[in-house]
Parts: C-alpha cells; structure tokens; sequence
C-alpha cells in the first residue's frame, strides 16, 4: 500500500504524511468495498431477473444512478459543512449498514419485484421493474457511496497548496478508489462469494466500510474547519454549464462504452462469473492507471486547459476506435493467446489469462484517456467554480444512462457495430475546435466512416463451409442466430455458442420430453423450463392429450425456435404448445398452475445465470408447481460437468427430492445428457403400468421410432435411486441462491477439461449402484426386478464396450470390433435392443457379398433372443 501511495502522490502533497496517507488508503478499502457490493447485489439481482446481463445492466444504472443523487444532493452541504469528516465517516457507516440491512431485505424485497413483475411481463414493464427495483433497494448504499468522495476532498482541503495541487489531489483520490474498486472485483469473485457465499462476503464489504468511518472518525480532525464556497452562481455562467453538459455527456459515453465491448467480447469468451470480473477489473485499472498519470504528470495551467481538454476527447475518440478494431481482431486473438499458453499452462489459469487480454486490448487506450479526462475536467470544474460533488454526480448521472440508453435501447436498434461507432463519433464532436483545426480531427472521421461501410457487424456467428445463416437477430441481452451446414443441417447458437440441439437431432431431444412423458400415467398439462430449439417441447406437444407450456428467457430464441419446428415438424408451432417470453425461476415462483409434468432443460451450468436453476430454492420452487403424482425431470449435460459439480447439483436436488431418482437420456458417450426424475408424493413405476401408458399415447410416432419399443427400455434408463444418489452426494456442497456453488465450480471444466465426457459417463455409472425395488416398488415381482438389473447390466457394458469403437464404412472391420461385444451385452439381456439393431444392419449389408457370414450372424442373435 505505501509503494502505491507514493506513485500516487504529487509534490503538491509531500510533507503530508500519514493522514494524506491514510486517506488513500481509506478510499482505497472505500472502493473495493463498493466494487465487491456491486459484484454480490449483480449475482442476487440475476436470482430475480432471471440472467446476469439483465442484471449487469440494471445493477450498473442503479449504482451510478444512486452515486450521482448522493453527490449532487449531498455535495453542497458537504461543501458547506465544517465537519467533513464527520460527514465522511457517517456515509461509510450508512453504507455498511445498509449493506447489513440489505443482507436481511433482499430475499424479500426479490419476492416482492417478482410479484410486481409477474409470470409473463412485457419487455418495457420488465425493465422498469427491473431498472426501478434496483435502484430503490440500493439507494441508500449508493447514495452514500456518491458522497465519499467529496467529503474526503473536503477532509482534505486545508492540506492543498500551490497551482497544480487541484489537479494531483483530485487525480490521486480517483486513482485510489479506483484501484481499490479493482481489488474488491477481484477477491469477490476469486475468493470471496466461493468461499463464503453472497451474504457474507457483503458482509465482509460493509465491515470494511464501518473500519473506515471508524478510522475516519478517530484520525481526521473534528474540529471545525471553515465551510468553502457552493459556486451555485459561479456554475450558473455559460462556460460551466457547458463544463457540466461535458461531464453527464462523458460519463454517459465511457460507461457505454464498457457495455457495448463486454457485450461483444461476450460472443467471444466463456461469459462465464470470471468473465465479467476480469473485464471490469481491466476496465477500472485502466481507469486508475489513467488518472493516476495525469495527477503525476499533469502541469499546465488554466490556460491550457480547454486545449488539453479538446485533445483528450480526440485521443478518446481515436482510442475508441481502436478498441473497435481490436473488438473485430477479438476471436483470432483469443485463439492466438490460448494456443500460445497450451504448451506451458493449458489451465483455467491460461482461459482466464486469454480473457484478460481481450479485456487489455480493448479496453486499455480507451480507458487510460477516461481516467486522465475525469481527473482534468474535476480540476477544470473547480476552477470555475464548481464543487467536487456537483461534478462526480453529474458525471455519474450520465453514466447512469448508458445502460438502459445504449444496452436495451440502441444495441437492438441499431447493433454493436454503429453504437460504438457513434460514440467515437460523439467524443470527436465534443472535442469541439479541437478536433477541426487539426488534421488529426479529419483523419479520425474519415477512419469511423470507412468502418462504417466497409466493415461488417460486430456479430460473431461461425458459419461452416458451405453453410449459410438463416436467422440472426440481435437482442438487448444476446445475440441469437440459426446457421445451417452444407448437409442442410440448422443449428442454434446463443452469442456464436452451439446449444444442443438441431434440426437432425430429433431423436435424442425427444426422448428427454418422451421419458418423463411415459413414466405419468396420464399426464394433461405439462411445463417446459427453456425451449431451445424447441424440438423436446414440440416432441411432448404432439401428444393429443397433453397441453404444453415452454418458458424461454430470450425472446429472439422463441422466434428462432420456429424455423425448426417447421424443418422438423412442418408447422412453425405445434398446435398444443404455448411458448411464454420469461424468466424460468421468475415464472414457477409466479404462476399459479399446477402441472403434471414440469421439464427442465440441460442448461450449461457455467453460463451467465445458469447455475441459479439448479439451487434448492429454485428445485422447491419447482415442487410447489407440481400437481399431486405430478413429475419434475431435470436434463443435465453431463458433457459440460464434472462429477464434483454434478455431485452438488445432485444433493441439492436430493435435499428437495429425497424420494428422487437419476435416469440417462440416451446412449451417446460424446454428448451424454442424465436427468433427475421426482414424483410428488413418492412411488415406483411398475412395468405394467408404463406398458401401459406407452400404449395410450396419442402419439403420431410410436415411441419405437425414438428407442423406445418398450416398457424395459424406459425403466432401462434409470441409473440410481434414492439410496444411490443420496448416498453418492453426501458431503457434496449444496447449491443454494446465497451459496452459488455450481457458478462458480462449473467453469472449470469449461475452462481447462480434464476428463472426456465417456469418462465421466462410465465412472458416474460405476459410483451408482441402482436397485431395481427403488425403481420398481418394493411390491414388484422377483423376475421383474431380475430382468430389469440384467437390462441394467447390458446398457453399462454396451456403454463400456462403446468407448474404444473406431467407426469405419467397411462391415467387416466394424463387425470385428463389437461383435463379441455386443453378442454379450445381448447374452446378459436379450431385451436391451441398442445392441440387437447394429448388428442386425450389419448383418443385412453383409448378406450382399458374404451370405453365409450373414446367415451365422443372424443365428447367434437368434439364439439370444430364444434366451429372453
């Protein structure tokens, strides 16, 4: 801390000593206390709203909304008072306090704007309720928050001296609390809310703001000190009011300008919790760094100051710019970084390493010129007249606007690409003569204006070769595109991500609708959480009998879902399905209906937001939807897990579900998809009575068409019980909305695997020990419970034997390679037919060149069926 206070401190200032000192060091915990409580309110805020850019979004408005009412209405009486300190410590004890207080409120408060929002809200109420609830259940954090700054100018006004003393000490404060709000990013999201969960680390946060009003109030002096001067007629002169135009129009590009790169860089990294830490913690020190420099090197006097002020807003406008150009680099860069580190690191540590380096180029220049450009216009603002406060809470209340003007507004209207375009553009016209008189000006609008048309939108969508994007489209919270290869294959991508799923993907997305479908006896109503594609909810749909209901977050996926369901279905929307524009968690906490069946998508666990449908709260939510005997299925991709995520995941589901069991979607080693099944009010599934149902449904394709011929083969995909799972998830951390386990743990596998997802798949099945009675009942006969084990038994082996399989056009060479194999997984279970069909097929190609070797086949897959 002393090395970085004395970096920071200008010769104006020397000869201080320890209270200068311990004032930076008071503005340095101030900062990483108000960064860390951004950090944890923006992971709560996503509980209710349903995904972290919505949250990012309305916690960064209400932070700079609440920062600028608290130096614009407080500023003054600062400014007048002759106890700053005073003043100083009680913000940071309200701060604290509040942040206590909030710990208690926020569960509460959360229910009460999920009411006021309601299941199904139009987009312009959601974000109201959105926008609005944030800033009210922070304000008095925030608002205080605004405030500190000024009263530690105040604190520190008596110890100014000389010409250049404004511009050094408003610069060094800045730098100082920005560099703090750096750390406090950093150790949130590294240490903190993994280590303590959400409510204590803001705890943690307001601690840290009670030490510095109690550090405050014991070393500064209380003594009265001679109040200064408002400048409320000083800032009503043309030149300041132009000045303050200045500072809301810079604080409304800047923050816009960090919305816009994250958005983009978006497209391009994991998205995952570390990622927006690292890009935000790039963009402060840039910020820091920048003021820091012009407080040190800064010299000229006020008769330089409008010429340093128009090049500054050139330079922002140039390095805005360049940090587009970077934007488009973004995608080969970051391939670039990671390759160049696989040798050495290959690690979470060398993912998150890529990341920072796209955050450095884009958001180094730009940000370095901001913090420079805030410090000289503070220095600028005092001269005329202006106080610190007045000036930090018109800038912030700029910044306030940025998120709703530019992130939900202008983004959908006119994309990533022109907004940032026309804020470079809007920072060279601020520089005013600046820009105009010199060639660099002409320069710089020639730049914008040849990106303008000759480049293209910043949406990175991968198109395979001899492929084509069919649907793009460009919402305020992702980008969303259907692409289509060379075979006519379409599939969905979430900012440039492939979801799982596709136009040729029919069978393994129905049978996660047609499993659970099977396993209710006579289900009426049922409810999809994420529609995707909308293939499993289409699938479920086209039971005659069955009304389906798919909740999806983004709306531009509902409309993407169309274009599958007419390649897949023939029609844009199956008759009996109703797609609802919501928040999933939002939505069961809200709804009032009673399902039969409530189907929950595989979501990728390290996604923003993901991680929070898959908490106890969330699972609870979910069981007060279900109608008496109703069932809840929960889809996990178990290729984007690793067991010790999974294992959480699973004891939060057993901590609701004691009762629940565990069921594999289908047979893949590549992609391979487990569920977690419960039943309100408990029981087994006899075979009879699935028999029975499979029967009954008024399907338009036999579930045979799906690998589902029979009883056997539905019961066959359960692969643990009560007794397994709760035994195997004991000691698992459990997942909760205050304990983000899964958001946290599961980027690592994203990050760096460590496993191929087969691996995971075998050791999973080898760690459950399936009992047939807990599947079965304990009332169902002995061979019953028989003939599903050796079922059982046949899947594990043909999954086992599937791993080492090298496929190959040429019969022969496959047929020696599963032969034997699949002729024992048959011996074990004649009823498990995945095995029977290859063979059978390589029987009937090999009929055309080796009849005899057919024929032999043919009687060894007999002779096992005449065991069945």
């Amino acid at each position: 801390m002393s090395r970085q206070a004395a970096v920071l401190e200008v010769p104006a200032l020397a000869g201080t000593g320890l209270r200068w000192r311990l004032a930076l060091a008071l503005m340095l915990g101030s900062g990483a206390s108000a960064l860390g409580l951004q950090m944890v309110w923006t992971q709560q805020a996503a509980l209710w709203l349903g995904h972290e850019s919505a949250a990012v979004l309305a916690v960064v408005a209400a932070f700079f909304g609440g920062l600028a009412l608290g130096a614009l209405a407080l500023g003054g009486r600062i400014l007048r008072s002759r106890r700053p300190a005073l003043w100083y410590a009680g913000c940071e004890a309200v701060i604290g306090g509040w942040s206590l207080l909030l710990a208690l409120l926020m569960a509460p408060a959360a229910s009460a704007m999920l009411a006021a929002a309601g299941p199904q809200p139009s987009a312009a109420w959601q974000w109201a309720v959105a926008f609005g609830g944030c800033f009210v259940l922070l304000l008095p954090a925030t608002a205080a928050m605004g405030a500190t700054l000024p009263a530690m100018e105040r604190v520190l006004a008596p110890l100014r001296e000389g010409p250049g003393a404004r511009a050094g000490w408003i610069a060094a404060l800045y730098a100082g609390n920005t560099f703090g709000a750096v750390l406090g990013v950093l150790a949130v999201a590294f240490w903190a809310v993994p280590a303590l969960g959400l409510l204590r680390s803001a705890a943690l946060c307001a601690g840290l703001n009670l030490l510095c009003a109690a550090l405050a109030w014991t070393v500064f002096d209380q003594r009265a000190a001679a109040p200064a001067s408002a400048g409320s007629a000083a800032a009503a002169r043309p030149e300041a009011r132009r000045l303050q135009w200045l500072l809301a129009a810079t604080g409304l590009l800047g923050i816009g300008y960090e919305v816009l790169a994250v958005r983009v860089i978006s497209q391009v990294t994991e998205n995952t919790v570390y990622t927006f830490a690292m890009l935000l913690a790039v963009y402060l020190v840039g910020s820091a760094v920048g003021a820091a420099a012009y407080g040190r090197w800064r010299r000229s006097g006020p008769a330089q100051d409008a010429l340093l002020r128009g090049r500054l807003l050139g330079a922002l406008a140039a390095t805005c710019l360049l940090g587009t150009g970077a934007l488009y680099g973004a995608p080969g860069l970051h391939a670039a970084v990671l390759a160049a580190l696989q040798g050495t690191a290959g690690s979470m540590a060398a993912a998150l390493v890529a990341e920072a380096v796209l955050a450095l180029a884009a958001f180094g220049p730009p940000t370095l010129v901001m913090g420079a450009l805030f410090s000289h216009l503070g220095t600028e603002a005092g001269r005329l007249g202006i106080g610190f406060g007045r000036s930090l809470g018109i800038n912030t209340l700029g910044a306030a606007a940025a998120p709703l003007l530019l992130g939900v507004l202008a983004v959908p209207a006119l994309g990533a690409k022109a907004t940032l375009l026309l804020l470079a553009a809007a920072y060279l016209a601020l520089a005013g003569r600046a820009a105009w008189s010199a060639a660099w000006g002409w320069v710089l609008l020639c730049a914008g204006l040849l990106v303008a048309l000759a480049a293209p939108p910043l949406r990175f969508v991968q198109v395979p070769e001899g492929g084509r994007i069919v649907q793009l489209a460009e919402g305020p919270m992702a980008v969303v595109s259907v692409v289509e290869d060379a075979a006519g294959v379409a599939r969905l991508r979430i900012n440039n991500r492939q979801q799982e799923g596709s136009s040729d993907s029919l069978a393994a997305d129905a049978r996660q609708a047609l499993l659970p479908l099977l396993l209710h006896p006579a289900p009426r109503q049922a409810l999809f959480l994420g529609l995707g594609t909308g293939v499993t909810a289409g699938s479920a749909a086209q039971d005659a009998g069955l009304q389906v209901r798919a909740v999806e977050l983004l709306p531009e996926v509902i409309d993407a879902a169309g274009e599958f369901g007419r390649r897949v279905f023939g029609q844009a929307t199956p008759p009996r399905l109703q797609s609802v524009a919501a928040d999933a968690r939002r939505f069961v906490r809200t709804d009032g209906g009673a399902y039969d069946l409530i189907v929950a998508d595989n979501f990728h666990p390290a996604r923003s937001g993901s991680g929070a449908l898959y908490t106890v709260e969330h699972f609870a939510a979910v069981q007060a939807r279900l109608a008496p005997g109703g069932l809840f299925c929960q889809w996990l991709p178990l290729h984007q897990l690793d067991l010790p995520t999974l294992r959480s995941i699973v004891r939060s589901f057993h901590a609701v579900y004691p009762g629940g069991w565990m069921l594999l979607a289908t047979h893949s080693l590549d992609t391979p998809v487990v569920g977690l099944l419960a039943r309100q009010g408990g029981g087994g599934f006899g075979v009879a009575q699935v028999q029975a149902r499979m029967a009954q449904a008024a399907l338009p394709a036999a579930p045979a068409a799906f690998g589902l011929p029979d009883a056997w083969s539905v019961l066959g995909s359960f692969v643990a019980g009560p007794a397994a799972l709760g035994a195997w998830s004991a000691g698992a951390p459990l997942n909760t909305d205050d304990h983000p386990v899964v958001a946290y743990a599961a980027p690592r596998i994203t990050y760096a695997p460590d496993s191929r997802p087969a691996q995971r798949l075998l050791a999973l099945l080898q760690a459950l020990d399936a009992q047939p009675q807990e599947v079965l009942g304990s009332a169902a006969p002995a061979t019953d419970a028989a003939r599903l084990a050796a079922y059982w038994r046949a899947r594990d082996g043909f999954l086992q034997a599937g791993q080492g399989v090298r496929p190959s056009a040429d019969v022969r060479q496959m047929l020696d390679q599963v032969r034997e194999p699949l002729l024992s997984v048959l011996r074990t279970s004649p009823d498990f037919e995945p095995a029977r069909l290859p063979l059978q097929r390589m029987a009937d190609a090999l009929a055309a060149t080796d009849a005899q070797a057919a024929r032999q086949l043919r009687d060894e897959l007999q002779a096992t069926w005449q065991g069945r």
